[in-house]
């Protein structure tokens, strides 16, 4: 991806002749992103399937033009003053079963999209992700993942368990399969990281199994988030801001140092969940960054240990005001 910058004239001509009277100027983002927070694309082009996406992704990259790609809107947190390039939002949401396998475009959604065609053909293997925002091509992105089933909730179990292949268009610009091993997945990581590739679509290795099983854990799993996690519905949050540290765990050390409810502007560290930032209907993105900084102050001079953030930080952000 390239640096911050706005299109030159010259580039608004070729990215309107090239992507059509779907290409949008100066689109709001804020309501297409989990925490609802944000400032506008200058340009915005919602892809249908993955060969719009392809062809949105290509022409970006002939053209010099800066651009990012919007799938559910979580784990981000766009900048007051918006993105300043094209905004491509996946909306390519096919997905069918074979067999045991599940093929999807990247743009579904992990829930309800993919989750509800798996258990209605009796597979499974993706019910553990039941209840996180998460697109195909995010899952992938992050290597997302979720505590093991009840009741022993022992380990951590990751979408790359699942994935047996999948088509990207590489940085280089070529369109090809994969397999899972190419993402060289680990702990809220892919080489996608590290590589400007893009998944087009993923297809997932499932498992024969009774789907009132199926329910009773996705069940299970929706209540125990329920119990833990701020409700998106009514306070807006990006999911988990700081990134595990192994043993302790961002979210305790937070508590420990008091912060669970303390608020910059319309931002508040949740009561609910120590490592989740909520909008209380009016923050800005540049409350949600001093907030992040008074925690990572706070927690550092009482414990010694340095927070780091896990979600990512997009576009033009205003200047940020010490707590």
């Amino acid at each position: 991806m390239t640096k911050n910058r706005h299109p030159s004239d010259s580039q608004r001509h070729e990215l309107k002749r090239e992507l059509g009277e779907t290409l949008e100027e100066d689109k709001t983002l804020a309501g297409l992103t989990t925490f609802k927070i944000g400032g506008n694309a200058a340009f915005f082009y919602p892809a249908k399937n993955a060969d719009e996406l392809s062809r949105a992704v290509s022409v970006a990259r002939e053209k010099n033009v800066n651009y990012f790609l919007l799938g559910a809107g979580a784990n981000i947190l766009i900048g007051d003053r918006g993105f300043p390039g094209l905004v491509i939002h996946n909306q390519a949401r096919s997905a069918h079963v074979q067999g045991n396998f599940l093929h999807a475009e990247s743009g579904a959604l992990i829930y309800p999209d993919i989750i509800e065609q798996a258990v209605a053909a009796g597979l499974g293997g993706l019910e553990h992700y039941v209840g996180i925002p998460s697109t195909v091509g995010g899952a992938l992105w992050q290597n997302l993942h979720f505590l093991s089933p009840p009741p022993e909730r022992e380990r951590t179990m990751f979408i790359a368990e699942v994935v047996h292949s999948a088509e990207i268009l590489t940085a280089e610009g070529l369109r090809k399969t994969v397999a899972c091993d190419y993402f060289n997945f680990g702990y809220d990581y892919s080489i996608l990281h590290e590589r400007d590739d893009v998944v087009l679509s993923a297809t997932f290795a499932l498992t024969p199994t009774a789907p009132e099983r199926l329910q009773a854990t996705m069940q299970a799993n929706l209540d125990w988030r329920g119990q833990r996690h701020p409700p998106l519905d009514s306070e807006p949050s990006a999911g988990s801001i700081f990134r595990k540290i192994e043993g302790i765990g961002a979210g305790r050390l937070i508590e420990e140092c008091g912060l669970k409810g303390f608020q910059a502007g319309g931002a508040q560290v949740s009561p609910r969940h120590a490592n989740i930032l909520i909008n209380n209907g009016h923050a800005s993105a540049a409350d949600v960054c001093s907030l992040i900084m008074h925690i990572q102050k706070v927690v550092e001079q009482q414990t010694g240990y340095w927070l780091e953030p896990e979600i990512s930080f997009v576009g033009e952000f205003a200047p940020v005001r010490k707590l």
